[in-house]
């Protein structure tokens, strides 16, 4: 196949993603944040190694309706790196690690998750202009509550609480250990310098793990799709725009979340940007994002506004996300091709 069959190919597949989005709306299950950017090994782990540099360091925190007495909120570090054997010409091995922590409710329901993501990353070009990735993540995930801190409906004497009155609830235990598998790819082909076309595909939960705290063995995760698409182009010498749709499925849930900002380039030489722009996320929340880059550290600041019928408790008050990634990219020394004569002897 051809440079230019590739990249019809390509081109085309792009398109039947975007109608197939289009189609998608409403709410999704499983910890996710509004700058998917901020987390890429959550989102993919094909991400892993899939940078411009030699190791990249990341963190991400979330923090949900702090409106409602009982908040929400989410915390992720991930590191990653690229190896490369001698046998490899061009191809590459990204590795990485994940870290997530999640609590929610009154109960202290928390989440914790350790992932080892892996990566094969292959440069269909020569001249890199159209790669390609597939990555796995193997991780295991411990679930937990807080069983002091709830109270059941049978003890209540029908005028006041009464803590010594029996729940009525048979639960096992209060935590649930798991292992979970992840598949991914990516493919991103580059127009030209700062224009380029990306798509990403996940299958979370390929295993179908069962979480339970009363033996029910029939409680399982669902698995979760979850389709990611990327087109950045250069409309002024200074100025890039970034279109954006994210879609995930799970069971019987679907998020879609289309997204738009703005890159302005104010130094090339330190490749220093901002950026402004919003995502909506579908019957849910409008989501206002800024970023600023300078050489290899990024930083990005989100806020959602809640536009759902949640809006009653939260007087229309989502989430503020924060996140900050860091490149390690060690400089080449240049070594001349022939000696320079010196002036003294």
């Amino acid at each position: 196949m051809g440079k230019n069959s590739l990249k019809a190919s390509f081109l085309n597949g792009m398109a039947v993603w975007i109608l197939f989005l289009i189609h998608s709306e409403a709410i999704c299950q499983d910890i996710h944040f509004s700058q998917y950017n901020g987390s890429l090994l959550n989102a993919n782990p094909a991400f892993s190694g899939f940078f411009d540099g030699d190791h990249r360091v990341g963190a991400i925190y979330r923090s949900q309706w702090q409106m409602v007495p009982v908040s929400y909120s989410t915390f992720s570090m991930f590191g990653d790196t690229k190896l490369k054997t001698k046998r490899m010409r061009s191809d590459q091995i990204g590795v990485g690690l994940v870290f997530n922590n999640d609590k929610a409710g009154y109960a202290n329901y928390s989440t914790n998750q350790f992932y080892l993501s892996g990566s094969y990353i292959h440069k269909v070009n020569k001249d890199s202009t159209l790669l390609w990735s597939t990555g796995l993540n193997l991780g295991f995930s411990n679930t937990s509550f807080n069983y002091n801190k709830m109270t059941f409906d049978s003890q209540y004497d029908g005028t006041n609480y009464n803590g010594s009155y029996a729940t009525g609830e048979n639960f096992t235990g209060f935590a649930a250990n798991y292992a979970d598998v992840t598949l991914g790819t990516v493919v991103k082909y580059i127009l030209k310098q700062r224009a380029y076309l990306q798509y990403g595909l996940t299958y979370s939960h390929l295993n179908s793990p069962r979480i339970t705290f009363q033996n029910n063995t029939s409680v399982k995760i669902d698995p979760k799709f979850y389709n990611y698409i990327s087109v950045q182009y250069p409309v002024t010498p200074k100025v890039d725009v970034v279109f954006e749709m994210l879609q995930q499925n799970q069971g019987k849930f679907n998020e879609f979340i289309p997204s738009l900002m703005a890159k302005l380039h104010l130094n090339e030489m330190k490749q220093q940007q901002i950026g402004a722009g919003f995502n909506y996320r579908a019957k849910d929340a409008i989501v206002a994002r800024l970023f600023y880059q300078v050489k290899t550290l990024n930083v990005g600041l989100a806020y959602d506004l809640n536009t759902s019928k949640f809006i009653a408790a939260t007087n229309r008050q989502g989430a503020v996300e924060i996140y900050l990634t860091y490149i390690f990219k060690k400089l080449i020394p240049f070594v001349p091709k022939t000696r320079v004569c010196p002036i003294y002897m």
